[in-house]
C-alpha cells in the first residue's frame, strides 16, 4: 500500500505561510460585547441620595445604629419604606424598646428642607435616642 501525502500535511511540515487572525478577531469582539452589555446590568439598589460634602465628618463605628433617608423631595425612608413623621415616630419608639443604645443615622439629600431634617432630628430627640448623627461624604473623597 501506498502512502500519499495529502496537502494539509504538507502545509503543516512546511510551515504556515500566513496566519489567519479573523477568527481571533471575532472572539476578541464577542468578549468585548459581553462585558460591556454585562457591566451596563450593574444597577445599584436602594434610594438614591447624594451627600453634602464636610471637611470635619468622621467615620463612625456600625454598632447599633439605624439610616433614616431623606431624599431630595423631603421624602423620608426609614427600612427601605417611605412613612409619615407619624409613621416614624411610632416604629422608632417600637424600635427604642429593644434597643437601649439606639443610635440614629439620618442621611439627607443636599437639596433637601432644612426644615424636614429638623423634624426627623426633633422626633428622634423627643423618643429619647441621644445618639443622632447627619451622614455627609469627607471632603477629599
Amino acid at each position: 500500500m501506498k502512502f500519499r501525502r495529502f496537502k494539509r500535511y504538507k502545509q503543516i511540515e512546511k510551515g504556515l505561510e500566513q496566519i489567519d487572525i479573523a477568527p481571533l478577531i471575532d472572539i476578541v469582539f464577542l468578549l468585548l460585547v459581553f462585558f460591556m452589555l454585562t457591566s451596563s446590568f450593574v444597577v445599584s439598589s436602594g434610594i438614591q441620595v447624594n451627600l453634602p460634602k464636610a471637611v470635619t465628618s468622621e467615620l463612625l463605628s456600625k454598632t447599633d445604629e439605624r439610616t433614616i433617608i431623606v431624599n431630595s423631595e423631603d421624602a423620608i425612608f426609614y427600612s427601605n419604606k417611605i412613612v409619615s413623621l407619624k409613621e416614624l415616630k411610632t416604629t422608632l419608639k417600637k424600635d427604642l424598646l429593644g434597643h437601649k443604645n439606639l443610635s440614629i443615622i439620618i442621611k439627607a439629600d443636599k437639596l433637601s428642607s432644612l426644615g424636614r431634617i429638623i423634624d426627623v432630628w426633633d422626633i428622634c430627640r423627643q423618643i429619647g435616642i441621644e445618639k443622632v448623627n447627619i451622614a455627609a461624604k469627607q471632603e477629599g473623597r
